[in-house]
């Protein structure tokens, strides 16, 4: 009959390259970073272990493919990989960023509980826990804390991206980003701590230990700077 579509349709259409596979890609890669990124502050546990294994399995693919003389096959899988690296690297410049978002999505809750329900400073300091935090030996630790400001005053120092020391922080710190209206994640320098007297002496410190601490913890801010892109960004406006 007329109405049947032809031997030679069929075969058109199973060789067509689909091109909503890159599409896929990217929906796929994304939920696979998010995943990651909430479960580990380390984006070179997504760099080094997860992009590599992905890349095996999809170039892997494309090679059995082009092997086996299926040219579309191939075709297919490169693209895929080609997407799959193109948003990975889009993502993991903005680590720190989608971590948080995703683990204050999920769990916003249970933390503003716990901020909320701890008594007020008599010094002034703003209601806080540990938030976040990355490091291994040799590198030293940093720390972000999850700060409750019901005045909203650092929203200035979150646009700023900008270090300084801030009203209600008990020193000099490197970066604030918002997460939402009076709920603020403030990175620490390595090796500092919410009350805690090192190199900074926790807002007591003098000029020339702050210098000393910023010469000698330059090269350590290298994965800080990686998981919170913000600190390389100028002030605008």
């Amino acid at each position: 009959m007329s109405g049947e579509p032809k031997d030679g349709d069929r075969t058109d259409k199973r060789h067509r390259f689909n091109w909503w596979l890159p599409l896929y890609a990217a929906i796929g890669t994304f939920v696979v970073f998010v995943g990651v990124a909430t479960w580990t502050s380390e984006a070179f546990f997504y760099v080094l272990l997860v992009v590599p294994l992905i890349s095996l399995v999809l170039g892997g693919s494309s090679v059995i493919a082009a092997i086996a003389k299926k040219r579309h096959g191939s075709l297919a899988m490169l693209s895929i990989l080609v997407s799959y690296w193109a948003i990975s690297a889009i993502l993991v410049m903005n680590y720190s960023a989608i971590r948080a978002s995703a683990r204050w999505l999920i769990w916003s809750h249970e933390y503003k509980s716990e901020v909320l329900a701890q008594p007020a400073c008599s010094n002034g300091e703003l209601k806080h826990i540990e938030w976040d935090g990355w490091g291994f030996s040799g590198a030293g630790d940093t720390t972000v804390y999850l700060v409750f400001d019901p005045t909203d005053a650092l929203s200035a120092a979150a646009r700023s991206h900008r270090p300084g020391k801030f009203g209600g922080l008990p020193c000099e710190v490197p970066l604030v980003r918002r997460l939402e209206s009076h709920w603020y994640a403030v990175l620490f320098y390595t090796d500092e701590w919410w009350g805690q007297h090192n190199a900074l002496d926790c807002g007591s410190g003098s000029a020339s230990s702050l210098l000393q601490h910023r010469l000698t913890t330059g090269s350590r801010r290298l994965q800080a700077i990686l998981l919170w892109p913000d600190l390389g960004k100028p002030e605008t406006g």
